[in-house]
């Protein structure tokens, strides 16, 4: 039986590692320093809770990070503080740089290192995220095989560390600066009142973010952990000699919303928090 480590089990991390759970996996968690939101997830998904770090370490075959990508080096370094000698699996949304970054780090006690990328909403009986894995071969095809039959869908990626990664930036680039933009532009009608003539527009075309009001307050409630990964799409589009200002201002976007984190709101309440940091 392998045991998997998760590391800083939020509403993806712990069901991705429930999910391995139930194809036979035993999974580990760390309480230390974590919320009761985080062991109220651990307890429903049924993770067993290592006494600290340095146990969950010496236990785990394999670890998955997934935590904000604005952690993800922290959170390496402290694995790698503990001389992990297993498979690291960093599934954060982090820039090809940083995941070289995170393997030099964590390298040189781990057996090996392994990039990861989950693209998708929270596995459950009637969602499938896809987990892309890049980097050594027969680690990535192992960490695949923990998800086999589950509502994961682990995908091997040729081409080594980032390639993983970059997949994630690439695609968040569009996803999550698309409704970046949706939300601005339907905060601007709004200013003026014209929201349901904007909306009228929309509605003529075959898709578009700008239909999905409903969404903008779950935008404003998880912007907090948007707007690091805008950076990190930014960097790696600056990497690349690629134009980046669009991500650097969907991360400033993103920032004014940074109070509102894990919110409960109404869509009153997401655009107003739009203005708040520009007003004060």
């Amino acid at each position: 039986m392998t045991t998997l480590g998760i590391l800083n089990p939020g509403s993806m991390g712990a069901a991705v590692a429930a999910q391995a759970r139930q194809q036979g996996a035993d999974v580990l968690w760390c309480p230390e320093g974590r919320s009761e939101a985080s062991r109220n997830r651990a307890l429903r998904y049924g993770l067993t809770a290592a006494s600290n770090l340095a146990e969950l370490c010496g236990q785990c075959d394999v670890i998955i990070s997934l935590c904000p990508p604005a952690n993800a080096v922290e959170v390496a370094a402290s694995v790698a503080a503990e001389s992990f000698t297993g498979t690291y699996v960093d599934a954060n949304a982090i820039s090809p740089g940083h995941m070289t970054q995170i393997v030099d780090i964590i390298g040189p006690t781990a057996a090996a290192v392994v990039d990861g990328s989950v693209i998708g909403s929270p596995p459950s009986e009637s969602k499938q995220p896809r987990l892309y894995l890049s980097g050594p071969a027969a680690e990535s095809a192992a960490v695949a095989r923990l998800f086999d039959g589950s509502s994961v869908r682990p995908i091997l990626l040729e081409g080594g560390i980032g390639k993983a990664s970059a997949l994630k930036l690439a695609y968040s680039s569009y996803q999550k600066a698309s409704r970046v933009l949706a939300a601005v532009s339907y905060a601007l009608a709004s200013d003026h009142g014209v929201e349901e003539e904007l909306l009228d527009i929309a509605r003529g075309r075959t898709s578009s973010y700008l239909m999905e009001t409903a969404y903008l307050p779950k935008m404003a409630a998880r912007a907090w952990r948007w707007a690091p990964e805008m950076r990190e799409v930014a960097r790696a589009l600056d990497d690349a000699r690629l134009p980046d200002a669009l991500m650097e201002a969907s991360a400033e976007v993103l920032e004014r919303w940074a109070p509102l984190k894990d919110q409960p709101l109404g869509i009153g309440e997401a655009l107003d928090g739009l203005h708040s940091a520009h007003d004060g």
